[in-house]
């Protein structure tokens, strides 16, 4: 049996954003039906979320799935390394997805897994604002963050809305001018460089995507009407940007409470499970439903799904498959 390797180069002439977006919608409402299965991830800390004798500042996520309506199972396995990969300018993340035949065992194919994991990323805002604004076209958006995931957030939103304003703030001016001068073809409206973090809080949506291990967004400037994505794996918002939520919504609750912006008050015994008004799935499949977010302060957390990134890459390998693309491989030789 041949394993089909895939580069990240291969899947991007396989993948649009357009083709995330109806892959991630699919998923979450297969898995709010109970027929996807998303384990929690496991985590292997190199120094990265709790202190070690290690020399790294990394982490390590095994992150399994089977997705139903492709009748596909996998695992990726990701990671962020802050200190060597930094070090020679390659990017934070980096990460791998295999897929398995799910009744014979066959690993059907290994690939680059960073361009999924960015691209569903950003997708999965997208989709949810979908969920919660339901006929709402035009938006306004405040974006913490000028990197590879503030694009890929910016991609996606602007498949689906129509973005009059985009204000970003990244603490390294540079790198906000730079993502505006990328950016300015997508977007419909006008991109705002902010100048300091309050500036970007008032928007439709606000959207944090940062490597942060201190808060920096502030409750107090978050407005009725605002849905508020907490995107980080530490800590970018302050507890009152948490609390004083009328909603907290989360993709994988188990998740959520161990990672991110929310683990701190878990641990403190602040926020459980209880807390959580629903998961995205549960919108995705109709079984919970959000009112007019006018009247809301809406805190959504996706920490991040495997079975989103394993059903992106199940449609890569089989239009990869169907087209002849990409190298085959035996382990069995």
């Amino acid at each position: 049996m041949n394993t089909m390797l895939l580069s990240e180069s291969q899947i991007k002439k396989l993948i649009t954003m357009r083709d995330v977006i109806e892959i991630v919608d699919r998923t979450f409402v297969d898995l709010g039906e109970g027929k996807t299965i998303n384990p929690t991830k496991l985590n292997l800390n190199l120094g990265d979320s709790e202190p070690t004798n290690l020399p790294y500042k990394a982490s390590l996520n095994a992150m399994p799935a089977y997705i139903a309506w492709q009748n596909m199972a996998g695992q990726k396995w990701a990671g962020g390394f802050g200190l060597g990969r930094r070090e020679i300018g390659r990017p934070f993340i980096n990460a791998l997805i295999m897929l398995v035949e799910p009744n014979y065992g066959d690993f059907l194919a290994v690939m680059d897994g960073a361009w999924i994991t960015n691209m569903r990323t950003g997708a999965q805002t997208a989709v949810i604002l979908r969920y919660l604004l339901k006929e709402q076209k035009d938006i306004t958006v405040g974006l913490y963050g000028a990197g590879v995931q503030g694009r890929t957030q910016t991609m996606a939103l602007t498949s689906i809305f129509n973005v009059k304003k985009l204000y970003v703030y990244d603490p390294v001016p540079a790198a906000a001018e730079r993502f505006k001068a990328e950016m300015a073809p997508l977007v419909q409206g006008e991109i705002i460089i902010a100048k300091t973090p309050k500036e970007a809080a008032k928007a439709d949506a606000v959207i944090t995507v940062t490597p942060a291990t201190q808060a920096f967004l502030k409750g107090e400037w978050l407005e009725k009407g605002t849905v508020y994505f907490a995107m980080g794996s530490y800590q970018e918002c302050d507890d009152e940007a948490i609390l004083g939520a009328s909603k907290l919504i989360c993709d994988h609750v188990a998740q959520c409470l161990h990672r991110g912006n929310l683990k701190s008050l878990a641990e403190r015994g602040q926020i459980t499970a209880d807390s959580v008004y629903c998961t995205v799935s549960e919108l995705a499949a109709g079984l919970k439903k959000v009112g007019s977010v006018k009247e809301e302060k809406l805190l959504v957390v996706p920490i991040g799904m495997g079975c989103l990134d394993v059903a992106v890459a199940g449609i890569a390998y089989r239009k990869a498959f169907s087209l002849g693309l990409g190298e085959n491989f035996s382990f069995d030789n």
